[in-house]
Order: C-alpha cells, then structure tokens, then sequence
C-alpha cells in the first residue's frame, strides 16, 4: 500500500471510534454524574490503567487543573510501572497485580473517590486487582474496555464498552481503541466538571492564568461575560489575583452603571 492509501484506511477504520462512543453514551453520561457527585462531596476520580491506556488516563488528569482551576490531587491516574511507564513502555509492569492494590492503598482509597479501570483487552491483571480492591472497600468502580468479552466489564459497577473492532494492525491498541477511550475520557471528566458548575455557557471560569496566553483568555472569558472593556478586563482580573469567578462576581454586585 502507497502511505495515502494507508491513511486513508486509517481515516476510514476511525469512523468506528464514534460509533462506539454513541452506543455508550448512556454509560459515558453516568458516569460523569457519578464522577461530579463524588467531586462534589470531596471525592477523587482514580483512573487505573496500563500501557496505552494508563498514558491516556495520565493525560486526562494532567490537564484538569489548568483547564478547571482544580487540585492537583482530585484526578490521579495510577499507571503500572510508575511516573516512568508514563515517558517510555514498561510491558512487564501490567501482570504485576499487587502495584494497583498498594498504589491504592498508599493513597487512602475510601468510600468517597471513584475508580475508572481502563484497559483495552479487559483482562490487565495490574487493573483487575486494582477494581476488586476498590470494591471490596465500598468504592464505586466503573470499566471502560474494547473487548465485548472482557472480565473487566463484569467486575465494575458500571461497564462501558468501546467496541471499536480489530485493529488496523492486529493488537495495536493504541489505534482504534486508544482514541475511544481518551475521547470517553474528555467527555466523563468535562461533563463532571460542567455539572460542578466549573463551565458558565461554554467558557472555563476557573482556568488558572498561569502564562500570557492564559491571562488573554481569561480577559477575553469576562469581556464575554460582563458589558467590561478589555482594559477594565485586565484591570479587575490583576486587583482579583486573575480569578474570573471573583471578578464575575464583583461585577454582579456592582451598583448599576458601574463596571
């Protein structure tokens, strides 16, 4: 095959990550409500997963704070192998059954947090232990997995199956498979978060301004928000330590004709 006629393979295989995504969306959808009701009540959402899937999982908690001005601890991916399986593969840490149990314990699992096992095959050994571990202290569990016939999904609270189908080439599950899942993750973690109020409209009211970029957003989420000018903008936003919410706030307590 030419390299257009394999990409154009890949373009069309792809059309079946959005058919499974659709065929879950029940699932998907509670779990975002089970998610913002544990955030709400000061629970974390611990994602558990291995290879492809503990990377995407790394990915979706790393960019909750910046995107939702939250703690750095409320979203936590624990990936077989460690901080370092997130860089480069670690194969052999995904049968270790144990890690996933004192990971957990070691970061106090209770009855407040969620558990999100991720895993292609839904048979990692590294996630099973970790979801049977998790239930057994009382904590709800959902599943998200690519094979219909996975142990995985009959363990959890909630399964979510992604069936995307055999891959392009045979096993490599960061194609198909890994797509549906950062995807079924982005939808879980930002409709908790809309339904946490972290969203006015369609704009992050917590992002943190921690560069220039970020500080132009913020300016330009509270001249859409507010009758402010982009000088008043930035004006409030430095007095209020760059916190959008805040300056919403003052705004809407102003007396009327005061900005």
């Amino acid at each position: 095959m030419s390299a257009k006629e394999i990409v154009r393979l890949m373009n069309e295989e792809e059309h079946a990550v959005m058919r499974a995504l659709q065929a879950a969306e029940d699932a998907i959808a509670e779990a975002a409500i089970r998610v913002a009701e544990a955030f709400k009540q000061g629970g974390r959402v611990i994602y558990l997963g291995a290879g492809t899937s503990g990377r995407i999982a790394t990915m979706d908690a790393a960019e909750m704070p910046p995107t939702f001005g939250i703690e750095s601890d409320r979203f936590v991916a624990l990936v077989s192998g460690g901080h370092l399986a997130a860089e480069r593969s670690i194969e052999d840490a995904e049968d270790d059954a144990l890690a996933s149990v004192h990971a957990l314990n070691e970061l106090r699992l209770n009855q407040k947090d969620v558990v999100i096992g991720i895993t292609a095959s839904g048979t990692t050994p590294y996630v099973l232990s970790g979801v049977r571990h998790a239930r057994q202290k009382g904590v709800w569990v959902a599943g998200i997995a690519n094979n219909p016939r996975s142990p995985l999904l009959e363990l959890v609270d909630l399964p979510i199956l992604l069936d995307t189908g055999p891959e392009v080439l045979t096993g490599s599950t960061r194609l198909k498979a890994g797509s549906a899942q950062k995807l079924a993750l982005n939808r879980i973690s930002t409709a908790a978060m809309v339904l946490c109020g972290k969203v006015v409209e369609n704009l992050m009211v917590d992002v943190k301004a921690k560069n220039q970029k970020l500080k132009e957003r913020c300016a330009r989420i509270v001249r859409e928000l507010t009758n402010a000018t982009e000088d008043e903008a930035w004006d409030l936003l430095e007095k209020n330590e760059w916190s959008i919410r805040a300056v919403l706030t003052q705004l809407k307590t102003a007396p009327a004709g005061v900005q």
